[in-house]
């Protein structure tokens, strides 16, 4: 009985884990939890790196703007930023690269042919174009939105054009506002197809010194999960552009650098937040920079398909149903406490491989499917609890039963232990005589009547109710928990059950015309308490000597009698006041001299 009601226990539990699995699988594959894994992603899988000064960047800063005025600047000076850096043809960087648009001739046609010839005499500068896109908006795999149909491009005029590379510099969000990806490439409407600017000067650095490109990385989608190499203001040594036209640093400290000339400053609105620093914002200059470096190092993780994603979630959440399901309350918490440790150790590994899993969704998996397990735990130790009150509550009374499950939730398993009780037997004289005048309603009528005085009597004094034997009841008293004063207890219903017996001996003469007595015993001493019995029917119940001479008492006390032992007489003292018999009464089994004695009063 036990082993069919844990089966079903363990099914019912599986069934219940596995719908929490399904429901909470179908929000992950649904990307409800993007954000919170996203952002722990960025934890997990970004952080900056020890620089070795390739890339570096010379700022349009506070410095500059309060030198040369507020952008847009004349082109003038950026053709002598180039030339101050190109100044030493054997010592000059390897790529520069003007965040800045230069979109159409300016004013001036004499700055615009200067930063020409500036950039055509250098062969080594990049220009920044910025593709505009449409509304059209399309949910990817990965979590992020994105226009991809370009409405319009804002390139360089065709003169710098021709003498320059050019590569795009448009910042792609994630839909929670964080650049974790950049797109490789833009295609205008006229087909002209542009590359990062951070591509684009990795190009002219490898060409410049003599190195053989990294391929690009080997994927269809243009978009490319960006490995931040340093934090905001790791590229820059504060060096400004106020410095470079100054003399103040020379052109040859960036030799074989990329260099990176842009806005540094708060005003001109050009920063972001990122992935690898979310409490502070990056400047556009430095995001390019963290792109150039990342082509240097080669470092290019891609995300695990969807399809590959869930089937690993999928197998994942079924093992945890088994075990949380099957090998209780200690299984489910290791399992989330090992498992959600062990699956951010494998992210983080993967990563450093190239792999980028969702880090969040086996953590929350586990923990959503962890609470539930613990609590069907306790709701079904609440239940088992439930259901261990009712079946004493039919022979303890409450407050018995309230601390004996304080004690042992486990209180229904076979076995007993050696304990001292006080034991009560009363029975109705001339009952089965009775009975055989009568008809089978009056009986179970009178019957009832008298078990359920029997009851209260037992239960009002903290007793032990045992068993119904026909019109016998047994009670004892100090078990299944110790109780103080007990053997007066049982004496203490006894007496109780007497008086009542008159209130309900006169109610049955009214209604049946016939009258009852009691005849009761009570002895105390040793007696192995506990259930007794085979695991599909036990009783908790007392055996032992003491069980056997209560009885014997009570089947020679009279009606409306109660006989006692001496044992319990002395026990009783001055609280009670007895008759003894001597060995006038007989017990069966016991030897002579043993002492009977009438229970008058109780004081």
């Amino acid at each position: 009985m036990k082993s069919v009601k844990k089966s079903k226990s363990l099914k019912r539990n599986a069934l219940i884990l596995l719908g929490v699995f399904t429901i909470t699988f179908g929000l992950c594959a649904a990307g409800i939890f993007y954000a919170a894994d996203a952002s722990l992603g960025d934890r997990l899988y970004q952080s900056n790196e020890a620089l070795d000064g390739t890339v570096a960047l010379i700022t349009i800063d506070s410095r500059a703007l309060n030198e040369y005025g507020n952008l847009p600047w004349s082109r003038d000076i950026y053709a002598d930023i180039i030339e101050a850096l190109n100044a030493d043809p054997e010592a000059k960087p390897a790529a520069i690269g003007i965040d800045v648009v230069f979109a159409g001739h300016s004013q001036s046609p004499e700055a615009d042919n200067r930063l020409v010839e500036a950039c055509k005499a250098g062969g080594n500068v990049v220009v920044a174009g910025d593709a505009i896109f449409g509304n059209s908006i399309i949910t990817k795999e990965d979590g992020f939105y994105l226009s991809t149909d370009v409405q319009s491009w804002d390139g360089p005029f065709d003169e710098l054009k021709a003498v320059t590379e050019v590569g795009h510099i448009n910042a792609s969000y994630d839909n929670d506002g964080t650049i974790r990806h950049f797109r490789r490439r833009v295609t205008t409407k006229e087909g002209e197809e542009y590359q990062i600017f951070g591509r684009a000067l990795y190009e002219v650095y490898c060409k410049n010194i003599g190195l053989e490109q990294a391929a690009e990385p080997d994927s269809d989608n243009i978009w490319t999960y960006l490995k931040f190499s340093g934090y905001p203001e790791d590229f820059s040594d504060n060096i400004s552009v106020a410095d470079i036209l100054s003399g103040d640093v020379p052109g040859d400290y960036f030799q074989d650098c990329i260099v990176i000339i842009g806005p540094y400053d708060a005003t001109l609105q050009d920063n972001y937040k990122t992935a690898i620093s979310h409490d502070k914002n990056m400047f556009g200059v430095e995001i390019q920079a963290n792109i150039a470096q990342a082509y240097i190092n080669g470092q290019w993780p891609q995300s695990i398909s969807k399809d590959r994603m869930n089937g690993l979630l999928l197998v994942l959440g079924l093992m945890m149903v088994v075990l949380m399901a099957g090998f209780g309350l200690k299984a489910t918490i290791a399992c989330w406490v090992v498992l959600t440790p062990i699956w951010l150790l494998l992210c983080k590994l993967l990563a450093n491989r190239g792999c980028l899993l969702n880090p969040m969704y086996v953590p929350v998996l586990a923990t959503v499917m962890a609470v539930t397990a613990i609590a069907l735990h306790y709701i079904t130790a609440a239940l088992e609890k439930r259901r261990v009150t009712k079946v004493f509550s039919r022979y303890v009374a409450p407050g018995v039963v309230k601390e004996l499950l304080k004690e042992d939730e486990s209180a229904l398993g076979l076995g007993g232990k050696n304990v001292d009780i006080a034991v009560l037997f009363v029975d109705i004289r001339g009952f089965t005589t009775m009975s055989e005048a009568m008809e089978p309603e009056q009986v179970v009528a009178i019957l009832n009547d008298y078990l359920q005085l029997t009851t209260d009597c037992v239960m009002s004094n903290q007793g032990t109710l045992d068993k119904f034997v026909g019109d016998c009841t047994m009670a004892f008293w100090n078990a299944p928990l110790p109780q103080e004063d007990y053997v007066y207890k049982a004496c203490k219903a006894a007496m109780d059950m007497v008086e009542g017996s008159i209130a309900l001996t006169d109610e049955l003469e009214k209604k049946f015309g016939r009258r009852v007595g009691f005849g009761i015993g009570v002895h105390c001493g040793p007696a192995v308490v506990g259930n007794i019995g085979a695991k599909e029917r036990m009783d908790f119940t007392a055996i032992g000597d003491t069980v056997n001479t209560s009885s014997r008492l009570e089947s020679n006390a009279p009606a409306s009698t109660i006989y006692i032992s001496r044992v319990v007489a002395d026990i009783l003292g001055d609280r009670a006041e007895t008759t003894s018999l001597g060995g006038t009464v007989k017990l069966k089994g016991k030897a002579e001299g043993f002492e009977v004695l009438t229970l008058d009063k109780l004081k």
